[in-house]
């Protein structure tokens, strides 16, 4: 997650690059929208914006079910 003084911009490059390093997934959280983008290697990315819908998780987290709603309901912003 960013913190509210980086850019969209500067995160998605952060997960971009993690991404080609071997990391599973990104999320880009948007508290303004409500939104996440979920970022995967060589994919598109997932857009949740419905507050209802599953977060998607890395493997090693596929036990944690959470909804758009309940994730922007327990950021403090």
């Amino acid at each position: 997650m960013s913190t509210p003084e980086q850019s969209q911009t500067k995160v998605t490059k952060k997960i971009l690059h993690s991404l080609q390093n071997g990391t599973q997934m990104g999320w880009l959280i948007d508290p303004n929208e409500q939104t996440v983008f979920v970022y995967y290697p060589n994919q598109q990315p997932e857009i949740f914006d419905e507050g209802d819908q599953l977060l998607s998780v890395p493997t090693f987290a596929s036990e944690l079910k959470l909804t758009v709603n309940e994730l922007f309901s327990g950021l403090l912003y």
